[in-house]
């Protein structure tokens, strides 16, 4: 892959950075003491002026309004906005609304464009996706116990789902669910739009995560689907197709992940270099100790982060050039692997800052509580790790055959 970021993507990425610093970062304090809902109103204002800019939903059509950044230049611009926990938000690039817009874009009808796809680009109105169920483990969308049954020409749809992302506030879900049991196990599920408004969508709470229930945007629903009757035309791609539509989804989106989480590492990295470079030590003889530790921290942290940057761009290159099933083992490498350097970069910049990297003085608390589900999301490490491994393996096995 050519390593060159081009001066397209170094003007843009320039304009965000300069944007995130000056306008974003300033409002992590208000954020922090907060709920989402009361920054709605400067949060908007701020969007405001990205579309200004002409910046807005930067990955996204440009017939829709958007950018349409390919998926290396997006993961550029991800990463420039991954340094301030809701700078996605404000552009207009924020999961889970990015990966619905992308198979809204690609599996959508005329009608489901219009109605859903054109005022989600232009953020007038936001999304869920509705996958991960309380009984089933979330790293195999293949089970599912959730139904869509036909009645007449609408679905009927029963079941329970957590870790529905951002459904506080959202106008519809995209829900997978069980349609056709007795297919083959990767065709037995379909992908149903779901006003939030229709009866029998009953959101129960925003679930606490680590001490703290989010609200609109910030939460993450569970959500009791109780005989909830939506029309067979808000059928999303085809029936029994959830899979691979979400095969197509989730590719993507972890290299938007991955990217969002190294602009996180960059931001952890800079308050802790910073906060080692000035301070105050007690004239001890354990000083010298402590820096030297504290210099090597920073110099695997540095070496970490620019592995994991590289490990992402390639996957993303492959996405682009060679599609996602030839990219299947780079994007199970970077999740595990940036997830755990995410991880541990945060934890040393948490502990340089010594007991003020335990308030929510500073954003790096926010970013310890709320980042370690990188590792659990979109299928834990372990699930990755088995799978690589496997495939690995396999082609051993394959070889030897021959």
């Amino acid at each position: 892959m050519d390593f060159e970021v081009p001066e397209k993507i170094r003007v843009i990425t320039g304009m965000m950075d300069e944007f995130v610093d000056k306008e974003l970062i300033p409002l992590e304090p208000e954020f922090l003491h907060k709920t989402f809902r009361e920054m709605l109103p400067t949060l908007a204002e701020k969007r405001n002026m990205v579309k200004q800019m002409e910046l807005w939903a930067p990955n996204h059509p440009k017939e829709y309004g958007g950018m349409e950044l390919n998926l290396i230049e997006h993961a550029f611009v991800s990463e420039s906005l991954g340094r301030c926990p809701f700078a996605h938000y404000v552009f207009g690039c924020q999961a889970p609304d990015a990966g619905n817009i992308e198979i809204l874009y690609k599996y959508g009808t005329d009608g489901q464009k219009e109605t859903y796809l054109r005022p989600l680009v232009d953020g007038k109105i936001r999304s869920c996706f509705s996958m991960t169920e309380v009984e089933m483990p979330g790293s195999n969308p293949v089970m599912m116990d959730t139904t869509a049954v036909k009645d007449g020409e609408d679905y009927v749809i029963n079941g329970q789902k957590w870790y529905t992302s951002s459904s506080d506030g959202a106008a519809f879900a995209i829900v997978m669910a069980l349609t056709n049991p007795d297919n083959p196990p990767y065709l037995r599920t379909s992908m149903i739009i779901v006003p939030t408004d229709t009866p029998g969508f009953n959101q129960v709470r925003n679930i606490p995560v680590m001490g703290e229930a989010g609200t609109d945007y910030n939460g993450h629903g569970e959500i009791l689907y109780q005989n909830c009757r939506v029309p067979q035309k808000n059928l999303l791609g085809p029936e029994g197709h959830a899979f691979v539509i979400a095969q197509d989804r989730l590719g993507p989106g972890r290299i938007h992940h991955c990217m969002r989480w190294l602009g996180i590492c960059k931001r952890m990295f800079d308050l802790m270099c910073k906060r080692a470079a000035t301070r105050v030590m007690s004239p001890d003889g354990k000083t010298l100790a402590t820096k030297q530790i504290i210099q090597s921290w920073i110099a695997e942290c540095a070496a970490d982060i620019l592995a994991a940057r590289l490990m992402t761009l390639n996957a993303a290159w492959k996405i682009e050039n060679l599609g996602v099933k030839e990219a299947r083992e780079d994007i199970s490498l970077i999740k595990f692997f940036v997830a755990n350097v995410l991880q541990k970069v945060i934890d040393k910049a948490l502990q340089v800052h010594g007991g003020l990297g335990m308030t929510d003085d500073i954003i790096i608390p926010f970013y310890y509580r709320h980042e370690r589900a990188a590792r659990i999301y979109d299928g834990a490490d372990e699930v990755h790790k088995v799978s690589v491994a496997r495939r690995i393996l396999r082609e051993y096995e394959e070889r030897d055959v021959k």
